[in-house]
C-alpha cells in the first residue's frame, strides 16, 4: 500500500493487473506503457490499440501495461459511490455556466468530498501518482528487468516524469508524449496553463476546413462548413461557427427520434463533446464539420445522437479525480474555504480560454479535498537520468501545450524534444513517419536528436476513413516500411481514444 513508509508497506496491498502483448520471437524487453486520464486502462490500450503500437515500435519489444492502482481491474477501486447506479444518482451537477453554477457545484462537492473519503476508506491517501510510480519497480523486478523501458500519453508523462525523478538510475529508455507540467501538477494549478493552445488548435481546425473545402490539396473530400455563406476564410468561417453557437446557447433545439428517445441538443453538448473533444483528435474533424453543418442548417438530429452524453457519468470510476487531488495542494492550507475565492482564482486561471468549464468542477473539489496526504513529492530539476528522456509534442496540442515539453527537456540533463508540426493531443494524433522513425531509434539504440528536432505531418486532416487509404496511395515514400510505418500510425489516430487523455 505504501511504498515510502516500511510500517504500512506489506500490512495492506493493492493489486495491480498486467496486461501483456508479445513481440517477435527475439523480444526480450517490455516497454510498459500508460494511455493517461490518470485513470485511463492499460487492458483497454493493449486490447484495442496493442496491434497499432506494435507496428509503430516494431517486433523487438513485449508490450505491457497494468491498470495503476484504483483504476478498473486494480483493487481496491479509487471510487467515491458505493455502486453505479447511486454514481449516475449522484453525479449530476450543473457546472457549464461559471458563475452561475458556482453556488450549485460550491455546495454539491461537499458531498462529493465526503463520499470519497467514506467508501474508500484506508486506501483512500495512497492512490496518487507517486505510489504508482513505484509500483512500477515490483513489476519490472517479477519480469526480470532492470532497466526501465516507457512510453507515456498525456498524463502519462506526469507518472513518467514522476518515475525519472524517484528512480532516476532505472530510467534507460523513457518516452513522455503530450507533456503536462509536473511542476504546476504537484505545486500548482496545472489547469492554468493546460489550455494555452487550445485556441490555436480551433483555429488551425477552421483554416484548414477553408483550404480543403477551396480543393487546394489533392486527396481531399472537402470540409462540410466551408461551404456555408460567410466562411470562405479562417476569421468567416469562426464566426460563422461561434454565432451558430451563441443562438444554440440561447435557445437549444429539440429532436425527436420516437417516443422513448427524445431530447434537446444544448450549447454545452456541441461545444464541450463535440468542438472541444475534437480538438484532441483531428481525424475525426471531417465527421464533426458534417455535423455542425447540418446543425447549423436546421437538421440537429446528428448533434443529437453524437453530442448527447456526460463524460463523468460515462466513467466506471473516480480515479481521474482521486489521483489529481490526492497529487496537487488541497484543502484549508492551500486554499480559502469560502466560495467567491475558488470563482475568482478559477476565472483568473482560464481567462484565455474558450473551453473553461472542461475543468470547472476540480478548483471546488480541491478547495475542499478532506484526504490527507501521505506523501509530497516535490519535482527536482536538472535530474540525470540513466539516459535522457525523448520528449514528444504536437506543435500545438489543446491539453498539453508544448511549452511543457519545454520545461520538461529543462528539468531531465540532456533530454531531446521532437515536435511534430501538427495539431492534436499527443504525436499519435498524426501521422508522421519521422516521428516514428526517432522512436524506434531511442528505444532500439538509445539515439537521440542532437538539438530540437521538427517532424513534418504527412497527413490531410479532412479525409474520411474511406479514403484514408487513397491517401498513403497518394503521398510519396521513399520505400515500403515507410509506407507501413505511416498506415499504422494513420489507423492508430483515427481509432485512439481521446477520453484517455485529460477528458476530465
Amino acid at each position: 500500500m505504501d511504498h515510502f513508509n516500511t510500517t504500512n508497506a506489506r500490512s495492506k496491498t493493492f493489486t495491480i493487473a498486467l496486461i501483456r502483448l508479445r513481440g517477435g520471437p527475439n523480444a526480450t524487453t517490455n516497454l510498459l506503457l500508460n494511455p493517461g486520464d490518470p485513470g485511463a486502462s492499460g487492458f483497454d490500450l493493449i486490447y484495442e490499440r496493442g496491434k497499432q503500437l506494435r507496428s509503430i515500435v516494431g517486433d523487438g519489444f513485449h508490450l505491457l501495461s497494468f491498470d495503476p492502482r484504483g483504476v478498473n481491474n486494480s483493487s481496491p477501486a479509487a471510487i467515491c459511490y458505493p455502486d453505479q447506479e447511486t454514481r449516475r444518482e449522484l453525479t449530476r451537477v450543473r457546472s457549464m455556466d461559471l458563475v452561475h453554477d458556482s453556488p450549485e457545484v460550491y455546495a454539491w462537492t461537499h458531498n462529493f468530498v465526503r463520499g470519497c473519503a467514506d467508501t474508500m476508506g484506508e486506501y483512500a491517501p495512497y492512490i496518487n501518482t507517486p505510489q504508482t510510480a513505484a509500483d512500477m519497480n515490483p513489476i519490472l523486478d517479477a519480469l526480470g528487468q532492470e532497466d526501465m523501458y516507457y512510453w507515456g500519453f498525456s498524463y502519462g508523462t506526469i507518472l513518467g516524469q514522476t518515475y525519472a525523478g524517484l528512480f532516476p538510475e532505472r530510467s534507460k529508455r523513457v518516452i513522455i508524449d503530450g507533456v503536462a507540467d509536473q511542476y504546476m501538477w504537484y505545486q500548482g494549478t496545472f489547469v492554468s496553463e493546460s489550455q494555452v493552445d487550445a485556441d490555436a488548435v480551433l483555429d488551425g481546425l477552421f483554416e484548414e476546413c477553408v483550404r480543403a473545402g477551396s480543393g487546394e490539396r489533392e486527396g481531399e473530400d472537402g470540409c462540410a462548413l466551408a461551404s456555408l455563406a460567410g466562411a470562405d476564410s479562417k476569421e468567416g468561417l469562426r464566426h460563422v461557427v461561434f454565432e451558430a453557437m451563441e443562438k444554440l446557447r440561447e435557445q437549444p433545439v429539440g429532436v425527436y427520434i420516437n417516443n422513448s428517445h427524445h431530447g434537446l441538443v444544448a450549447y454545452d453538448n456541441v461545444w464541450y463533446n463535440g468542438i472541444f473533444q475534437s480538438l484532441y483528435k483531428p481525424s475525426i474533424w471531417t465527421a464533426l464539420a458534417k455535423t455542425l453543418y447540418d446543425l447549423i442548417q436546421g437538421n440537429a438530429t446528428g448533434a443529437f445522437l453524437t453530442y448527447d452524453y456526460d463524460l463523468n457519468l460515462e466513467l466506471k470510476d473516480d480515479a481521474s479525480s482521486v489521483v489529481i487531488l490526492n497529487d496537487s495542494p488541497t484543502g484549508p492550507t492551500h486554499w480559502g474555504q469560502d466560495r467567491q475565492t475558488v470563482l475568482d482564482t478559477f476565472l483568473s486561471a482560464v481567462n484565455n480560454s474558450h473551453f473553461p468549464a472542461s475543468w470547472s468542477t476540480i478548483y471546488y473539489m480541491a478547495q475542499q479535498w478532506n484526504i490527507r496526504k501521505t506523501y509530497t513529492y516535490i519535482p527536482k530539476k536538472r535530474i540525470e537520468t540513466a539516459h535522457p528522456l525523448l520528449i514528444l509534442s504536437t506543435t500545438y496540442d489543446p491539453v498539453c501545450p508544448l511549452v511543457a515539453a519545454r520545461t520538461a527537456a529543462e528539468a531531465f540533463v540532456g533530454s531531446r524534444i521532437v515536435e511534430v508540426e501538427g495539431y492534436g493531443h499527443c504525436s499519435i494524433a498524426v501521422p508522421s513517419v519521422c516521428l516514428a522513425k526517432r522512436v524506434r531509434a531511442f528505444l532500439y539504440d538509445g539515439v537521440l536528436p542532437e538539438g530540437y528536432t521538427k517532424c513534418e505531418v504527412k497527413s490531410l486532416y479532412f479525409t474520411p476513413p474511406d479514403k484514408e487509404r487513397e491517401v498513403i496511395e497518394y503521398i510519396r515514400f521513399g520505400n515500403e516500411e515507410d509506407r507501413r510505418l505511416h498506415g499504422a500510425q494513420v489507423e492508430l489516430a483515427r481509432d485512439w481514444d481521446y477520453r484517455w487523455s485529460f477528458a476530465y
